[in-house]
C-alpha cells in the first residue's frame, strides 16, 4: 500500500498515476470535502505553456506539452487557444510577451474580432497561441478523484494522515523550508451578454489578468501571481483592479454578477519550479507554483516512477497506515 498525505491536485494525480500502474494507493485529507483546502480550487486551470514561458523556464514547456492528452483521459479539455491582447496605451507588452516565448501569430484588430466577437474594435495588436487548452479546475478535480477510485484507489476525507506517509503532497502546509507562499486572486463572474470561448490574457505592467470561460455566461477572473502569504479573501484593491480589467475587455461586464471571489495560496520555490524530494523516507512532491493543473500530469508520472520502483526494491519499507 501507497500512502499519500494530500488529495489536492498533487496527491490526487500521483495517485491516479500510481493506481493506473496497478498500485494500491490510499490517500488521506483532513478536509471534509473534496478540494476545500486546496490552491486548485482558486486556479484558472489553463494549459498553456507557451504563455507561461513568458516568465519561467524552458521546462515549464517541456513537461507542460504533456498535459493536454493526460488530462483529455479524465475531465474535459477544450482546446481553443490562448489569446493575449493588451490596452493601447500598453501595446509595447505585446512585443515584450512575443520576444519571450513562442508558439503564436500575431494578430490584428480585425483578427483579435473574428476570434472574439466580443472584443471587435476593443484592441489593434495582440498575440494568438492555437495549441493552448483550457479545463474547469473544480470539474477535474472531481473528475480525477473518480479516476483514481475507478483504478481502486482509496480517499479517505476527514481524515489526518498518518505521521509518517509514502508521498507527501500537502502543498503550502507542508515542512519544508524553502517553500513560499504565492497568492492567487480570482473572481467567478456571471454575464450572458459576452460570448468568449476561450483564454483571454490582459498583459499590463503592473497588474496582468486572465479570463477563463466556464460556459454558460460564466467566467473565472484572476490575477496571475501576486507575492504574498495573506491568507484571507480578496482585498478591495485586488477585487476593483479584477473587476476594472474585466471591464477593459469588454464594457458588457459593467452588469456581470459577482458569483464568487476567493484566494489561495499556491507552494513555490525560490526558482518557481516543482520538484521530489526525498527526505526521512518521505517523497515530497511540491512548489506547483502557479503552473498546477499544467505540470501536475508530468510531475506525478515522475513521482510514480520513484514510488513504485522503491516499493519494488523495499516492499516492507511501505506505508500500510
Amino acid at each position: 500500500m501507497i500512502t499519500i498525505a494530500g488529495a489536492g491536485l498533487a496527491g490526487l494525480a500521483c495517485a491516479y498515476a500510481l493506481a493506473r500502474r496497478g498500485g494500491a494507493v490510499r490517500v488521506f485529507e483532513r478536509a471534509d470535502t473534496l478540494g476545500a483546502a486546496s490552491a486548485s480550487r482558486y486556479a484558472g486551470g489553463m494549459l498553456a505553456p507557451w504563455c507561461e514561458r513568458e516568465s519561467a523556464e524552458d521546462t515549464v514547456v517541456s513537461l507542460g506539452s504533456r498535459a493536454f492528452d493526460w488530462w483529455a483521459r479524465i475531465t474535459p479539455v477544450h482546446r481553443r487557444g490562448t489569446l493575449v491582447v493588451a490596452p493601447r496605451r500598453d501595446r509595447t507588452e505585446v512585443a515584450r510577451f512575443a520576444r519571450r516565448t513562442s508558439a503564436y501569430r500575431e494578430v490584428s484588430g480585425a483578427e483579435i474580432g473574428a476570434l472574439e466577437p466580443a472584443l471587435t474594435g476593443r484592441f489593434d495588436r495582440g498575440l494568438f497561441f492555437p495549441e493552448e487548452a483550457h479545463l474547469d479546475p473544480r470539474q477535474a478535480l472531481a473528475d480525477l478523484a473518480t479516476s483514481v477510485t475507478q483504478h481502486g484507489g482509496e480517499i479517505h476525507l476527514a481524515t489526518p494522515a498518518p505521521p509518517r506517509v509514502d508521498l507527501d503532497c500537502t502543498g503550502i502546509a507542508a515542512a519544508l523550508p524553502d517553500l513560499r507562499a504565492v497568492r492567487g486572486e480570482m473572481a467567478i463572474l456571471h454575464c450572458p451578454e459576452v460570448e468568449i470561448s476561450r483564454t483571454l490574457r490582459l498583459l499590463h505592467p503592473r497588474t496582468p489578468i486572465y479570463l477563463v470561460p466556464r460556459g454558460g455566461g460564466t467566467y473565472t477572473l484572476g490575477a496571475t501571481m501576486i507575492e504574498s502569504d495573506h491568507a484571507g479573501p480578496p482585498t478591495l484593491r485586488a477585487l476593483m483592479e479584477l473587476l476594472g480589467a474585466a471591464y477593459a475587455l469588454s464594457p458588457a461586464f459593467a452588469e456581470a454578477e459577482v458569483v464568487e471571489t476567493g484566494a489561495g495560496l499556491r507552494p513555490a520555490f525560490a526558482n518557481n519550479l516543482p520538484r521530489l524530494d526525498w527526505r526521512d523516507g518521505t517523497l515530497f512532491l511540491n512548489g506547483l507554483y502557479r503552473h498546477g493543473f499544467l505540470l501536475a500530469p508530468a510531475m506525478a508520472e515522475a513521482a510514480a516512477d520513484q514510488l513504485m520502483e522503491m516499493r519494488d526494491e523495499n516492499p516492507r519499507e511501505f506505508r500500510t497506515a
